[in-house]
């Protein structure tokens, strides 16, 4: 970034990647009419360029060609360009992604798509460079060469534009043909089973990204199953993933994928969702298991996020960069003789060995320290060390590790604040802080939810970024849906009916915005957002799991935890409208999935009408346990579900005392007063 320069159009922007590129000597717009109006004036077609503040070849592409005056001036004579950020536009960033996958059979980022003034895209691409190498074409080819067929050949132009709309078009009739069964779920499962990677962990080959909705769908698998094959993925999958570069061992967090088998070397940014994702995995293998280990790590994550990841006000930044000082994963990897210079000799020569860190480095001759040779226990009982003792030596260490690397140039932070990727770390938090009795996580969720209420809910609209106190965009089905999450993990954390209240609410706001009431599930963006060339629904669970996906399965709960059963009509809908695309690719619906899993095993609701503190051991047993198909709710006084929960509002304790109603099937059984006796009909055959 050359500050000297006269700055464009986007120093006015508050989102840190259009403010990374204010300077460049290319004359970027922010998405907007300003932009294709010029266009048509000046019978210029339009370069969109797509990324994000953290993507590591975004930057490299800014370096070759959008920093460079050549290439600027090549850019500016003929295109009007536009740079948006695809985390504040998912909109534009989905249907744009569609059309580089359609015209190039892949995608990512950036990405540059090129456009007529009237919005039809012609040509799509990913990163390109200045000039053409290895076989890629380099920007000023492609602009000198698009530039003239559009001027010289605008036939073959619109040819082409009309090729890519009708390929990204929506079918008119969406309703499947195939209709959703246990079929579709094993599938999947079998799928899982045939690309396991029985030595490292994870799924298929490099890169190897952690997808933590994968795992906690064979978690639920394993539930409603027992199939042990389907557990163990899991827990290798987290082991791996915990001990290897992936994670940071030393200010904690993971990275975003690993670029080998191993989980060794990670693409060094840090995302929000991926550690708020993961977070849940965590818990949820914690509450399978009981295994001390997941807990550990779910306490880091959570240490992570609450130290370098949150505003002061309360919500959460999005991510943070893999770059620092221009170089990829500076500020995470050590040179062997480094250690020593700020450890005791022998507590080096212990971190050494540990952590996998040697003169010759295990990445460009540095080192990512891991835990992939052996865990800490292993390699105290095979050189007959104390395990405790070696865990607190390597702990200190971490600590004066942790304090230098402080005072490195860090990587960039992108702090701008998303409701989306909020909502998951919200309901990450809220569950672990049940699950661990974690105060320190509970209260931040709740103090992240009223940043988001306070910030981003503007005259009852949800939106989608906030930035250095500007709001901006209405919000779209993911950030309703995650948000939804979010209410309802802290409702089951708090049992505070003001959060079901609020999910009530904003779920029928969803419905109202987004549904399609002609052949079910909901559309990406809503009736008052821009109206762009196609209205699209996302229903992939890719990097995160979709809209209608979370939307489907929190309806369900929510259906369930208030007796709302029209809800239920429509998650039949949403599973008729996706029939064909789940049973199609299984294993890329995952989190769909789930939410039919839910339908096939027994519905368990328990109300509780008494104490809704830890000290009531049948809360303490619904929190701690996994029940991924049960629902709760508490309260010493019924009458206050009125208006949210009514068909447990007429419930009434036995002799004054706390009282158990649990239901299943259908069916509900005598209350109870006896705490064992409820957690026994609680657990029956553990389906709950």
């Amino acid at each position: 970034m050359n500050e000297k320069a006269s700055p464009n159009r986007l120093i006015n922007e508050k989102s840190p990647y259009l403010l990374q590129h204010a300077y460049n000597p290319v004359d970027w717009f922010p998405w907007g009419k300003e932009a294709f109006e010029k266009a048509k004036q000046e019978n210029k077609p339009v370069f969109v360029s797509i990324g994000y503040s953290t993507c590591h070849w975004c930057h490299v592409m800014e370096r070759e060609s959008f920093e460079d005056e050549e290439v600027a001036s090549v850019i500016n004579e003929r295109f009007v360009s536009i740079k948006v950020d695809r985390e504040e536009r998912p909109d534009l960033d989905s249907i744009y992604m569609s059309v580089c996958q359609v015209m190039t059979g892949q995608g990512g980022w950036p990405l540059n798509v090129f456009l007529t003034p009237d919005q039809v895209p012609f040509y799509a691409g990913t990163y390109f460079p200045k000039h053409s190498r290895y076989g890629r074409p380099g920007i000023i080819d492609v602009i000198t060469q698009l530039h003239d067929t559009y001027i010289n050949e605008p036939h073959k132009i619109e040819m082409t534009g009309e090729r890519i709309k009708d390929a990204i078009m929506p079918p008119k009739q969406e309703t499947s043909s195939e209709k959703l069964t246990m079929t579709a779920i094993n599938a999947a499962v079998q799928q899982f089973k045939r690309v396991f990677d029985e030595q490292y962990g994870g799924f298929g080959s490099a890169p190897k990204f952690p997808t933590p909705h994968n795992l906690m769908f064979l978690l639920r698998y394993f539930h409603m199953t027992k199939d042990q094959e389907a557990l163990n993925m899991v827990l290798k999958t987290l082991e791996g993933l915990s001990r290897g570069g992936i994670y940071d061992h030393i200010g904690y967090g993971f990275s975003r994928y690993s670029t080998d088998e191993l989980y060794l070397v990670p693409h060094f940014e840090k995302m929000l969702y991926d550690n708020a994702m993961l977070l849940m995995a965590y818990t949820e293998a914690y509450q399978v298991t009981g295994e001390n280990s997941h807990q550990v790590i779910s306490e880091q994550i959570i240490e992570y996020v609450l130290r370098d990841m949150r505003h002061p006000d309360g919500g959460f930044y999005s991510a943070e960069d893999a770059d620092s000082e221009g170089v990829e994963g500076k500020f995470y990897i050590w040179d062997y003789f480094e250690i020593f210079d700020h450890l005791d000799e022998d507590v080096a020569e212990l971190y050494c060995a540990v952590y996998d860190i040697t003169p010759e480095g295990n990445f460009e001759g540095e080192n990512i320290p891991n835990l992939i040779r052996e865990p800490i226990d292993s390699f105290a009982a095979h050189n007959d060390l104390d395990a405790a003792e070696v865990r607190k030596q390597l702990e200190e260490a971490r600590k004066v590790l942790f304090n230098v690397r402080e005072e490195r140039v860090h990587p960039h932070k992108d702090d701008k604040i998303l409701t989306a990727w909020n909502g998951l770390m919200i309901a990450a938090l809220a569950k672990a802080g049940r699950v661990y009795n974690h105060q320190e996580a509970l209260v931040a969720a709740k103090s992240a939810i009223q940043f988001i209420e306070q910030n981003l809910i503007v005259d009852g609209r949800v939106m989608v970024r906030y930035r250095d106190g500007e709001v901006k965009q209405e919000g779209f089905i993911d950030d309703y849906a995650y948000l939804l999450w979010a209410y309802i993990e802290l409702y089951e954390t708090t049992f505070d009916l003001s959060y079901l209240k609020k999910a009530k609410t904003l779920t029928h706001q969803m419905i109202e915005l987004f549904w399609d009431g002609e052949n079910g599930g909901f559309y990406f963006y809503g009736e008052d957002n821009e109206e762009l060339l196609i209205r699209p629904k996302d229903v992939y669970d890719g990097a995160l799991p979709s809209g209608n996906s979370v939307a489907t399965l929190q309806m369900l709960r929510l259906a369930r935890l208030t007796g709302e059963f029209s809800l239920e009509d429509k998650v039949q809908n949403v599973f008729d409208a996706f029939g064909d695309d789940v049973i199609h690719y299984p294993m890329g619906h995952t989190y769909m999935l789930m939410a039919y899993m839910t339908t096939q095993m027994k519905m368990k609701e328990v109300v509780v009408l008494g104490s809704t503190d830890s000290e009531n051991n049948v809360i303490t047993h619904l929190h701690k346990e996994f029940h991924p198909n049960l629902t709760y709710l508490a309260n010493e006084d019924s009458s206050l579900f009125t208006g949210v929960a009514d068909f447990a509002a007429g419930y009434s304790k036995v002799n004054d005392q706390e009282t158990y109603y649990v239901c299943e099937n259908f069916v509900c059984y005598k209350p109870l007063t006896s705490e064992n006796e409820a957690i026994e009909l609680i657990n029956g055959d553990k389906e709950s």
